[in-house]
């Protein structure tokens, strides 16, 4: 069903990195401070390059954002894909690729959901997904 693991550690298999874009909205699911996976959130999930890439819709405040960023780990789901996953900040990532990532994925929903996703609020909540 899945690709093979890749060798280099974080690195996403070619067939998971499509099957991951493809998917409408990915479900995270941030580690507490416990260990216990967060309720499960549906975001959006987009490909630059050989990397996935999330946002905040609500900025900084957004719950699971926050337990994201203070665990650094967690689970996704993506159509048939779940991994465990190492989430982490993306300074070196240009924002303006994840907006046209987010622009072209959702286009639909420009105006509605899109912009927001392009504010420097959202941009500032960045985070890159790995597995681990």
């Amino acid at each position: 069903m899945g690709a093979a693991w890749p060798c280099l550690p974080g690195a996403w298999a070619l067939d998971e990195l499509r099957r991951i874009d493809r998917a409408e909205e990915l479900d995270i699911a941030p580690d507490l401070p416990d260990g216990a996976p967060a309720p499960a959130t549906t975001i959006w999930v987009v490909r630059v390059g050989d990397h996935l890439y999330v946002r905040s819709f609500r900025g900084p405040a957004g719950r699971w954002y926050r337990h994201a960023t203070t665990s650094g780990h967690g689970h996704i789901t993506a159509g048939d894909i779940v991994r465990q996953v190492t989430i982490q900040h993306a300074p070196d990532v240009d924002p303006i690729a994840i907006d046209a990532a987010d622009q072209a994925k959702y286009a639909r929903d420009a105006d509605t959901f899109v912009k927001p996703m392009l504010s420097p609020q959202a941009q500032a909540t960045t985070l890159r997904l790995q597995h681990r």
